[in-house]
């Protein structure tokens, strides 16, 4: 029948019992199938580590700043790689190390969990987090242009309109 339609027999499932078979045209039935598979690729999200460095004397405020990038990292659903250096006679006192991780910890406990305890590699004592299970991970794309005329040179966009309007009560 298959060769009278000028067409393959193609096995879809060998493990059933009696094999299921289908009249199609191989070709294309690959084709659809390479498709499937790029699509689910596609779809599939990939956890990222990312990694942020401290050192045991680093300023309260350089702490705080790099502790929204964990933040921000784990509200991606990105796992984060928190390291602390060590440099010279800093290596005597690996608790100062740890007291910076635990505070970082800390801070990120709402979002973030301890995967990987801190553990000394070198000069470096590393530590592992990630995201809590129900943390929304944030929209990857920025969102689409809207439709409609583009704004020309002689005409203001709309967003320059809304600063103007904007300045003007903080003038009156």
């Amino acid at each position: 029948m298959a060769q009278e339609q000028g067409l393959d027999l193609v096995e879809i499932a060998a493990s059933s019992r009696p094999p299921v078979c289908k009249i199609m045209d191989y070709g294309r039935f690959k084709y659809e199938q390479s498709k499937k598979k790029q699509a689910a690729r596609r779809h599939a999200s990939s956890i990222e580590v990312k990694e942020v460095k401290f050192r045991p004397k680093t300023d309260k405020h350089d702490e705080e700043f790099k502790v929204k990038h964990a933040r921000r990292f784990l509200e991606e659903g990105n796992k984060v790689r928190l390291v602390v250096t060590f440099r010279g006679r800093e290596i005597t006192h690996p608790e100062t190390g740890r007291v910076v991780l635990d505070r970082v910890v800390e801070a990120t406990a709402d979002i973030g969990q301890v995967e990987n305890q801190p553990t000394m590699e070198g000069r470096r004592m590393v530590m592992v987090l990630g995201p809590r299970a129900g943390v929304v991970k944030k929209a990857e794309r920025p969102p689409a242009p809207t439709k409609g005329k583009p704004a020309s040179a002689d005409e203001p966009s709309e967003g320059a309109a809304a600063a103007e309007s904007d300045e003007a009560p903080a003038a009156q």
